[in-house]
């Protein structure tokens, strides 16, 4: 089973040498739009570029307003500080997600809640986060939602959808309206994403994206906050330095960050943007031939949530157990093949391991079974 699927991953990208798990494709204007930065001289965060990319993305996904980051985190960062997260509060979380989804809500000096994954989203579960808070939560005279405990203020919810697949957020939604905790998607896997036709990010106070290297479009590092025009202009305005518009003062009128994307970079994620559709097809289409090789086989590929458009950003199936994860691992990686596991349990790292969680049975089960398979773009 593992040399048909190695020769399918071969004979597909038209090579036998080494295969990446997802590596960037430049087939558009990238190299015209990045010298035209370098002419102009405007390489910097102040650029037409700039400008551009946000609306850009922003009539893409139909968001009011995107403001453009220095990366996913930034991006993150300060979309937790604008859905109110202050020291000391708590914002229910996944377990099963990159690292940056956690760090960011360190970096608000709050704490992350862990709640369990949905099987067939590898998203946040709608139904253990109503568990968990009809169990750990109460809404005070205020109308805010603490934990029962410690008092202390749960702000916000921070979903994330995995490897490009939107999680539960019908339900998602419902929950946070019933408790009155602000809802910030990490939608950092995402782009080009649909749950029930509408892009996703779109659904909470505010959404963000990541523009990494391994992305379905890249700008070498970047990201984007989507959200309302208000908070959209508080965004631009943080995440430049806070500086307040003077030909020649330096006046700050508040703690900034200097999170601003440069103009070469969004030079490139304008040309990527134009190729986005015809990136996700092509994704959509090897997903299925991986399905289709697949459906009588012991491993389980991972489809698109029903009523999704997924991106399908980075491949992924299911495996009987662990040791069949190894072995697939193992036979891949010999062949040249990438693949990888999916991430470690941030319950099981250092920084996290004593955050409040509840039962997380469904990601402890998929962390011992899910494997990447190669997704990238073939190059023309």
């Amino acid at each position: 089973m593992y040399q048909k699927l190695i020769e399918f991953i071969q004979d597909h990208y038209q090579t036998t040498v080494f295969i990446p798990l997802h590596a960037p494709v430049f087939n558009g204007q990238e190299r015209n739009y990045v010298l035209e930065t370098i002419d102009s001289t405007f390489v910097s965060s102040v650029g037409a570029f700039v400008d551009r990319f946000e609306q850009e993305v922003a009539a893409h996904t139909k968001s009011p307003k995107a403001i453009a980051t220095v990366n996913g985190t930034a991006a993150l960062h300060i979309a937790l500080k604008l859905a109110g997260v202050e020291n000391g509060d708590l914002v229910i979380t996944q377990p099963l997600t990159f690292v940056a989804t956690c760090n960011a809500i360190a970096y608000c000096r709050a704490e992350p809640i862990f709640v369990d994954v949905d099987k067939h989203t590898l998203g946040l579960s709608a139904q253990a986060m109503q568990a968990w808070l009809e169990e750990h939560a109460f809404i005070d005279d205020q109308l805010t939602c603490r934990q029962r405990d410690s008092q202390r203020i749960i702000r916000a919810c921070l979903p994330m959808h995995t490897f490009g697949h939107p999680a539960d957020l019908e339900g998602i939604i419902r929950i946070c309206s019933q408790w009155n905790i602000a809802l910030v998607e990490d939608a950092a896997e995402s782009l080009g994403s649909l749950y029930k036709g509408q892009h996703t990010g779109t659904f909470g106070l505010l959404g963000t994206l990541s523009f990494n290297g391994n992305k379905i479009i890249t700008t070498g590092g970047g990201g984007m906050i989507l959200t309302n025009e208000a908070l959209g202009q508080r965004a631009k305005h943080i995440t430049t330095t806070a500086k307040q518009p003077h030909p020649y003062e330096f006046v700050h009128d508040e703690l900034g960050y200097n999170y601003r994307l440069p103009n070469l970079n969004a030079a490139l994620g304008c040309a990527q943007l134009e190729q986005l559709e015809a990136f996700v097809a092509e994704k959509r289409a090897l997903a299925q031939a991986y399905a289709d090789l697949l459906a009588h086989s012991s491993l389980q590929f991972v489809v698109e949530p029903k009523h999704c458009r997924s991106n399908y950003w980075l491949n992924a199936v299911i495996c009987e157990n662990q040791e069949q994860r190894n072995e697939l691992l193992k036979a891949t990686n010999e062949a040249g093949v990438m693949s990888r596991p999916i991430w470690q349990l941030m319950t099981q790292l250092p920084m996290y391991c004593h955050a409040l969680r509840g039962d997380i049975p469904n990601a402890e089960w998929l962390t011992q079974r899910v494997v990447n398979l190669p997704s990238s773009i073939k190059t023309q």
